[in-house]
């Protein structure tokens, strides 16, 4: 008697630990339709329940204060939406694009050339008229004589790019004896009142440079005024 006990409580603990099966939906029901359908019900029934709870927030007709009231909005013509998808006498804005409404009518503007427009050109000319056209464009035409290249004045002064491509020196090189005279607050101001350094090189050959400067503007006694540099003339020419 007691060997069967033990055996009994042995049982019913091993069924206490064994794992449960899973519940499948729709237990208690018929189907699995039926289990959906009142799954959806209780849904239903929730999100009235919140609804009334929770009321949905209230539009107020008033204009909050600095906004344009909805009559100002029609009067301008914003937010009015046509009545009909044909002509619409009360359309402010936009373009009907339906098959019965007439095309717009284009303004008629002088400054724009229709020679691109056959109806129109075809109109109004015809072969003998443009013949007369191409014939009076032919004789309003002027044909200039070529005339030979004016000569260069003799008084032009000393021919820099002759001198630069004939110097002994490159720019920086002494070649020539300066007074210890020609400082250079002299060589700045005197080479200030030249627009460009051909300028100063050309005065400064005509001065009796490169042996002689008058001014100082060649302190360094390269027989260059200025920073005048020979070197693109030189160059240019293949020396």
């Amino acid at each position: 008697m007691k060997k069967g006990l033990v055996i009994g409580f042995v049982v019913l603990g091993l069924g206490a630990c064994a794992p449960r099966a899973p519940i499948e939906r729709g237990v208690g029901f018929d189907d699995y339709s039926a289990f959906e359908l009142e799954r959806a019900r209780r849904e239903a029934a929730l999100s009235a329940s919140r609804e009334s709870i929770i009321p949905p927030p209230r539009i107020s007709d008033e204009t909050p204060q600095g906004a344009i009231s909805s009559s100002e909005l029609a009067n301008a013509g914003i937010g009015q939406t046509p009545t009909n998808t044909g002509t619409d006498p009360g359309r402010t804005q936009g373009l009907d694009a339906t098959p019965g409404n007439p095309a717009p009518v284009i303004a008629n503007n002088p400054g724009i050339s229709d020679e691109q427009n056959f109806d129109a050109v075809s109109g109004r000319e015809s072969i003998e008229s443009d013949a007369e056209r191409r014939a009076a464009q032919a004789a309003a035409r002027e044909q200039v004589q070529p005339t030979a290249v004016p000569e260069r004045p003799s008084d032009t002064g000393p021919n820099i790019v002759e001198y630069a491509i004939n110097a002994p020196n490159a720019k920086g090189q002494e070649w020539y004896s300066r007074s210890i005279l020609s400082g250079q607050a002299r060589f700045q101001r005197n080479c200030a009142g030249y627009l460009t350094p051909d300028d100063a090189q050309r005065d400064f050959l005509a001065r009796g440079g490169p042996e002689r400067d008058r001014l100082g503007i060649d302190p360094d006694g390269d027989g260059f005024a200025c920073g005048w540099d020979p070197a693109p003339f030189k160059q240019a020419f293949g020396n």
